[in-house]
């Protein structure tokens, strides 16, 4: 694969979606259809009207109630028009891991290219990226500056410059690179995947617990998928509703107490509207409306998360 260095996540989905939707249509003119999940973060969603100005055909595919795109449904959903797929590898409000591999072969065996958005799995868990054209990881998820990002692609992938200047990072982004930024992030990733898997089973343990002591204080307190942290879940992501209240409360309430917890997407907030994640899961509006995402890594520990839990159990019985 070639490395395109970026400045995150928003960058890489723009870079992939729009560029690898343009290459393919290049490439054979009958592919005018691009197929995201209804799961990925905004910045993938919004790239959306800038395809459709491009004269591509958008259609977006729902989870089922586990927080998953099967294979199936995928299948279902492709033909000779398709040009792209795009499914994150991990979703950033419930922590549900998709199954990339799997994806990614449906989509080759209809003749698209397949694009993973990986921000959230990377330097956290395992990922097969076998049947992955193209993957987008970010820097500040796992220590390194923020502003720093790559893309991973594949030598013989077609994809088109969004700019145009220099030859740089072969002309897929030019432009003068941030050397430091990319060192940073090459010595973050380097670091965090030495320790992944040790890492990955001590964060996993502790939120576990934090469901256990929140689920089992109250039955107001419900996992949106479930209270066990497997492979098919990133270990250090809680995803909690609260029955009978909304989110905004709970997160100044809890925010009043030290702790810094976020509804939905931390990259949306101030939005009134339940998360478009939990909508596209089928979950209530009135349920979704009490979401809340606990995130932390190995430094938050076991001490730090009941505090955490039992001062959401306080906060939600005055």
């Amino acid at each position: 694969m070639d490395v395109v260095f970026t400045s995150g996540g928003t960058e890489n989905n723009n870079l992939a979606l729009l560029g690898m939707a343009l290459g393919a249509r290049d490439r054979d003119r009958k592919r005018t259809r691009v197929v995201v999940s209804a799961i990925e973060h905004d910045s993938g969603l919004d790239v959306a009207p800038a395809l459709r100005d491009r004269g591509f055909e958008v259609q977006t595919i729902s989870p089922s109630s586990d927080g998953k795109i099967h294979a199936s449904s995928l299948e279902r959903a492709l033909g000779p028009d398709v040009a792209l797929v795009s499914v994150m590898a991990a979703n950033n409000e419930t922590g549900v891991v998709q199954p990339i591999a799997d994806l990614g072969n449906v989509a080759h065996r209809a003749g698209a290219l397949f694009y993973t958005d990986a921000a959230q799995g990377f330097g956290k868990i395992p990922l097969d990226l076998s049947s992955c054209d193209a993957v987008g990881i970010v820097g500040h998820k796992i220590g390194a500056p923020v502003g720093t990002g790559a893309l991973a692609i594949r030598t013989r992938c077609p994809i088109r410059p969004l700019m145009h200047g220099g030859g740089q990072e072969r002309g897929i982004r030019p432009g003068t690179q941030d050397v430091r930024g990319a060192l940073a992030f090459a010595a973050a990733s380097s670091a965090c995947c030495k320790e992944l898997e040790r890492t990955r089973l001590l964060v996993a343990s502790r939120a576990e617990q934090l469901y256990r002591l929140a689920c089992e204080g109250s039955d107001q307190i419900v996992p949106t998928v479930g209270a066990i942290v497997g492979d098919d879940r990133l270990p250090g992501m809680v995803s909690l509703m609260v029955r009978g209240w909304d989110s905004e409360s709970l997160v100044l309430q809890l925010d009043a107490r030290g702790f810094e917890v976020s509804a939905a997407s931390a990259c949306a907030s101030g939005s009134t509207k339940p998360s478009h994640v939990l909508t596209a899961m089928g979950i209530p509006g009135d349920l979704a409306s009490g979401s809340l995402r606990v995130s932390f890594d190995e430094r938050v520990s076991e001490e730090d998360l009941e505090c955490f839990g039992r001062a959401l159990l306080d906060v939600i019985s005055c």
